[in-house]
């Protein structure tokens, strides 16, 4: 799944044969779907989301110069069209009150989960991106799931990387603040009080 594949199979395309976008289609249905998801957080819009992302790639394959990675193209393409999709649904997502979190407070739950099986830990880390904002989603799931730098999701999101760095810092935050609530508030405190 590397670059120089992907872009043999974007050649065969631009040079006319159609069949090949199946091969794209296929090799990044789950990632584009994921992304949807987190931002729209309706499985059936997420796939009429996937759907219209996956439509704009195939037509404007021909604009891709290969100066990012395919994948990161794919990213921003299915940004954008989630952002677009909210627009027209003109839905407010829900605000999460977010509590005085310093970097302390975030290490300590992050040692939390460092603590539970990774399995769990994905499931729970998972539920919760799902009570954050669209895009506070989808950007700790470039993150952390899909282990893009802040280089890569500057270039996803068309902001510089020093903001996604603010937007990460803030995202975390929201994201620490409902762990403590789903985790409970001694199993965190007991961890803070280790790392003084």
């Amino acid at each position: 799944m590397n670059n120089i594949d992907d872009q043999h199979h974007i050649n065969q395309i631009i040079a006319g044969n159609s069949d090949e976008f199946a091969v794209l289609v296929d090799r990044y249905k789950d990632l584009v779907f994921t992304l949807a998801y987190k931002m729209v957080k309706n499985r059936e819009e997420a796939e009429e989301v996937a759907q219209d992302a996956f439509v704009k790639t195939y037509k404007s394959l021909h604009t891709f110069k290969g100066e990012s990675k395919f994948s990161t193209w794919v990213y921003k393409i299915t940004y954008h069209t989630c952002l677009d999709h909210l627009k027209r649904r003109k839905k407010e997502n829900s605000i999460v009150y977010i509590e005085d979190f310093n970097e302390l407070h975030i290490k300590a739950i992050e040692d939390v989960l460092g603590d539970i099986d990774e399995k769990e830990r994905n499931k729970k880390v998972q539920d919760c991106l799902h009570l954050l904002s669209g895009d506070d989603a989808f950007l700790l799931t470039l993150y952390y799931f899909d282990d893009l730098s802040t280089e890569e999701i500057s270039i996803v999101m068309g902001i510089n990387a020093n903001n996604i760095k603010v937007k990460l810092f803030r995202s975390r935050k929201k994201l620490a603040s409902i762990l403590r609530e789903r985790l409970g508030p001694e199993v965190v405190d007991y961890y803070e009080r280790e790392r003084r």
